[in-house]
């Protein structure tokens, strides 16, 4: 098959007419890639990032997460799936034994596997899905490959943090830092859902796609205090926030922007500079009686729900891409992101 093959760290990605195709187990599927997300996440791979939480993958390495595509193969004991189904694929893999999967937690498997990462992932022309039953979820017909692709990460991503985590409620002040994918996938969810969103980045260019999807209020970080400004425009402080960046400054500040008794929630993961340990103001959060959650990922039976909504027009994740681009241009794209070089979403969808 071809694919798109990391074979050293922050170098640009080799194209392989000839990769070996992956072997079907007798729980696993083959999936016939018709589109992939391009990621920041693979980007933290690409550079080496995460390895103090086991996710520096060994090398020569497929990145590749976010992806939608066509049963090609099936394993002897899948019996939810069959060659020909369209699906989507959620990247927190569970295994379906343990008590957290026993309970519908999948994204918290006590043996999580993170498609792209600790396996190889779908920069290329078909993918292996282990533990297919409980992982795989039908993509209904209505929904195209590449707006599925969008949904593998990101959106699911922000879906499950806004809609499950946080506590939302109809005219809450929900304050999102960072216009990345994740956010912008948070700030159209949360509004969805009835919240007054506001918009924290450095660019003007994010903050305004952050307003088409239903931001009411934005603010540069690079000319006002984002504490000053939600402060003020909130009249005390947001309900609920959420860091999508997970640098020091966007973490520590969506904390200080939160009302009393507020609701922080936390989807960023760190870099290299931090290594997963940020500085928080611990005094304030007792004196306010702040709530933090940590958000990761999305169950797959959670799916009906993202799906339903995007089905009646209630979400539009199409919305957050910004262009679709061949397998070969992906490595262009991660160099890119070094500098915050993308808006919204970025699909491969010709290989």
């Amino acid at each position: 098959m071809k694919a798109a093959v990391m074979e050293d760290f922050g170098k640009p990605l080799v194209i392989h007419e000839n990769f070996q195709d992956p072997d079907c187990g007798p729980n696993d599927v083959i999936v016939k890639v018709e589109a992939n997300g391009v990621c920041r996440s693979d980007w933290h791979a690409w550079v080496g990032d995460w390895e103090w939480i086991g996710l520096k993958p060994e090398l020569p390495h497929i990145l590749g997460h976010e992806f939608a595509g066509v049963i090609e193969e099936v394993g002897k004991d899948v019996k939810r799936f069959k060659k020909g189904d369209r699906v989507v694929v959620p990247f927190n893999l569970g295994c379906g034994h343990c008590e957290h999967c026993q309970t519908g937690h999948q994204n918290v498997c006590e043996n999580l596997i993170i498609f792209g990462f600790n396996c190889n992932g779908a920069y290329a022309q078909y993918a292996r899905v282990p533990f297919a039953n409980q992982n795989l979820v039908h993509l209904p017909d209505s929904i195209d490959f590449t707006t599925a692709a969008s949904l593998g990460c990101r959106f699911m991503t922000s879906f499950h943090a806004v809609a499950d985590q946080s506590g939302v409620q109809a005219g809450d002040f929900f304050t999102v830092y960072g216009a990345g994918g994740v956010g912008l996938a948070a700030i159209q969810i949360a509004n969805a859902l009835g919240a007054r969103v506001i918009a924290v980045d450095i660019d003007d260019a994010k903050l305004e796609k952050a307003k088409e999807l239903g931001a009411f209020a934005t603010v540069n970080s690079k000319r006002d205090n984002p504490v000053e400004a939600v402060m003020e425009i909130t009249k005390g402080g947001s309900d609920i926030t959420l860091d999508a960046l997970g640098i020091a400054e966007t973490c520590r500040n969506a904390i200080l922007s939160l009302r009393n008794r507020g609701t922080h929630v936390q989807v960023g993961l760190t870099s290299q500079e931090e290594g997963g340990m940020i500085p928080l103001p611990t005094d304030l959060i007792v004196a306010k009686e702040l709530q933090i959650r940590g958000s990761l990922g999305m169950q797959p039976h959670r799916y009906k729900d993202l799906l339903a909504m995007v089905e009646s027009g209630k979400l539009h994740p199409e919305k957050l891409i910004s262009k679709t681009i061949s397998l070969e241009e992906a490595s262009g794209v991660l160099e890119s992101m070094s500098q915050y070089g993308t808006l919204g979403s970025i699909v491969i969808n010709r290989f």
